[in-house]
């Protein structure tokens, strides 16, 4: 079978967060209600097609998101519509590891 051109490739940027105010809301809380306003916002359609995962790299109230380069700032307002907690982005990055030590430290 023949690789993908890198071309053709969906490049992906990884979306550092940080939560407040969370109180005793769990990382899966968290989750599902970052999840929910992503659909609400985007709709099924688009969220498939900006490509969100949201990892399990949690530390410090802070996490990250991969999402495709073309819908980062759809993600960022949907992310602005949750209610339960504040979510405040840190920044962006094309790189799991540059995200890691750029902006959760380590």
């Amino acid at each position: 079978m023949k690789t993908i051109l890198p071309t053709l490739k969906e490049r992906n940027r990884y979306l550092v967060y940080e939560v407040k105010e969370n109180g005793k809301c769990t990382l899966n809380e968290i989750r599902q209600e970052m999840k929910r306003a992503m659909l609400q916002f985007l709709g099924e359609f688009e969220y498939a097609k900006a490509n969100v995962l949201i990892l399990d790299d949690f530390k410090k109230n802070r996490g990250i998101i991969k999402v495709g380069h073309k819908h980062v700032d759809k993600v960022k307002v949907a992310l602005m519509f949750i209610k339960k907690f504040i979510v405040e982005t840190k920044g962006v990055s094309g790189t799991l590891k540059k995200a890691r030590i750029k902006f959760i430290g380590g």
